[in-house]
């Protein structure tokens, strides 16, 4: 537990300065809580400021032609992916263009340098580690990874990979937010992995930040340096562990996964099909960090038992940490809950029963959980018979007095056997 005070500069005048000047005065005037997140500019349509829970309109007229010519004149070009900055800023600016390549809307959002924000994860990225930042749009990923790049750059060497600029921010000199870290921008955003394996091969880093990993080869690249020795620090969208495993694209990040056929002997062991899904190779990030919202994340410290866990159907609970009102970081070390919560209409003193701990042989380990969740008994299926207080398995396996069933009953282990592999049996 310990507590940082966090310093934010903005640069806020300089986008603003941007806007035509009646659009300008009515976000200056909204912005009382300086919490601004982005202007929105649609060409017939009001214009708009978002701010962290709520959005204003800036004016009662459409926005013209004229007025988003007039602030695209006053910006950096925009690049193949759509977006321009502002010199020895932060701030990004993204087009929407219509069929003719004119543009037709622009979302300028907000760049902030917030001095302060990695201490809550400064243990993790210290560590050298690969670490990858996990969040939906806008939860303020790349500002920490900007901060890391920073705190990193003072004992590393340490290459940021920015793709629209928008780490290191607009012109050919990087922001001082980023501190002694080298700046490699990328001319497209589909050449963002060249760079990657370029910055390892000419410039012999010991820590590579990178944003957004979204694309195939991005996640490819990314593989290839952490084989090659170099700390990886990077960003990707979704909001948990298990979204990532979802998507085809980037579950190579973290280990990927294939299907496998088990033999006889260990498909009973586990009480699962014969064919199962497996982690494919070790992960390119050892950790990953789950950005909830600003001031909470969740910490997986080990990625590869995270993932595995989570194809068995049992998966681990993440570290929680987050800030509290007096801006000190705390901490709720992951702990194995029960994996059922009684019904509503148990009572307390059901709710309160210590968790059993079984090591089933044979038994399906889902009609085992919904069996449990019925009656409200809190149960932990564990792999090792060693850690189990019961056995449960089916009578023909009991009957074959099989090692595993031979071992705990030497241990003083009670074993249970079932008729049936049925909800109703195992209630019972």
């Amino acid at each position: 537990m310990h507590q940082t005070r966090q310093n934010i500069t903005d640069d806020l005048e300089v986008l603003l300065a941007v806007l035509p000047a009646p659009l300008a005065k009515a976000a200056r005037e909204a912005n009382q809580t300086k919490d601004l997140l982005e202007v929105v500019m649609d060409l017939g349509r009001l214009p708009e400021a978002r701010f962290l829970n709520r959005e204003v309109v800036l004016s009662n007229k459409e926005v013209t032609a004229e007025e988003i010519e007039h602030v695209a004149s006053h910006i950096g070009e925009f690049d193949d992916d759509n977006r321009a900055g502002i010199e020895r800023t932060l701030h990004r600016i993204s087009a929407i263009r219509n069929r003719k390549n004119r543009i037709v809307g622009l979302t300028m959002r907000v760049g902030r340098a917030v001095y302060g924000t990695t201490s809550i994860i400064q243990d993790t990225i210290e560590s050298g580690k690969s670490v990858l930042l996990l969040g939906k749009p806008g939860v303020g990923k790349t500002t920490m990874l900007r901060e890391v790049a920073r705190l990193l750059s003072e004992k590393k060497r340490v290459v940021i990979v920015d793709t629209s600029n928008e780490i290191g921010g607009d012109g050919d000199i990087p922001h001082p937010a980023v501190g002694r870290a080298r700046r490699m921008q990328v001319p497209s955003p589909a050449l963002q992995h060249e760079v990657m394996i370029e910055a390892v091969e000419n410039h012999m880093p010991e820590v590579i930040i990178i944003d957004e990993i979204g694309r195939e080869l991005e996640a490819m690249a990314a593989r290839t340096i952490a084989e090659r020795g170099v700390q990886l620090i990077g960003t990707a969208h979704g909001n948990t562990l298990d979204n990532l495993l979802s998507n085809p694209t980037l579950a190579d990040l973290v280990g990927g996964i294939e299907s496998v056929t088990l033999s006889d002997e260990e498909a009973r062991r586990r009480g699962t099909r014969k064919t199962v899904l497996e982690r494919r190779v070790p992960p390119t990030f050892e950790m990953l960090i789950e950005i909830q919202d600003w001031q909470h994340l969740a910490v997986h410290h080990n990625v590869a038992r995270a993932v595995d866990a989570i194809l068995r159907g049992r998966p681990l609970p993440a570290e929680i940490r987050y800030r509290d009102e007096q801006g000190e970081v705390q901490t709720e070390q992951a702990s194995l809950e029960p994996v059922y919560l009684a019904p509503e209409t148990v009572g307390r003193s059901r709710r309160s029963m210590s968790t059993l701990h079984v090591y089933s042989y044979g038994v399906a380990h889902n009609r085992l959980r919904q069996a449990a969740k019925h009656l409200g008994v809190p149960v932990e299926l564990v792999d090792n018979l060693g850690e189990a207080q019961v056995l449960l398995t089916l009578r023909s396996y009991y009957r074959k007095r099989l090692r595993v069933i031979a071992d705990a009953e030497r241990r003083g282990t009670p074993v249970y056997v079932l008729r049936a592999n049925t909800v109703t049996q195992m209630e019972k």
